[in-house]
């Protein structure tokens, strides 16, 4: 009879899908929770001094939503709604270019923080998920993100 122990990092995993609604998985290959960025998920990802801001505005909007950290990066990723193409300009990727700031294509995965990620620091929740799946708009976070850049000049 084999007896099934589930690990930390499925543990985690799970969390994330039942009680924070984010459909995660665990990549047998790296030993990471992922979540794939396509037709419910977006994600940006910018320096920690314009994420910030940017996360200063989103939650005066009353929009903000989940992000995390990468600290040795000096890194942030904002989880938003997702990526709609028509929405994103090319004037504004030319301008996210210039600020650093990256947005996940369709078809793109995600780390998420995992237990071990954030006991030592590596990947960590700015502002957890919740149980509402609550996140704000893919462009509100580029708006917020252009509009924060001149602050930092």
């Amino acid at each position: 009879m084999t007896t099934f122990t589930e690990s930390a990092l499925e543990r985690h995993c799970r969390r994330y899908r039942e009680k924070d609604l984010l459909p995660a998985v665990v990549d047998p290959n790296s030993g990471r929770i992922l979540l794939h960025v396509g037709a419910a998920y977006g994600a940006v990802t910018m320096p920690t001094e314009l994420g910030e801001p940017v996360l200063q505005r989103l939650r005066a909007a009353g929009i903000a939503g989940p992000v995390f950290a990468h600290p040795r990066a000096r890194r942030w990723t904002f989880l938003t709604g997702p990526t709609r193409h028509d929405e994103f300009p090319a004037a504004a990727a030319a301008e996210l270019f210039r600020l650093y700031t990256t947005v996940a294509g369709t078809g793109s995965q995600i780390v998420l923080p995992s237990a071990e990620d954030e006991l030592s620091g590596y990947r960590l929740w700015v502002a957890g998920p919740d149980a509402l799946g609550t996140r704000p708009p893919q462009h509100a976070v580029i708006d917020a993100a252009r509009e924060s850049a001149p602050d930092l000049r």
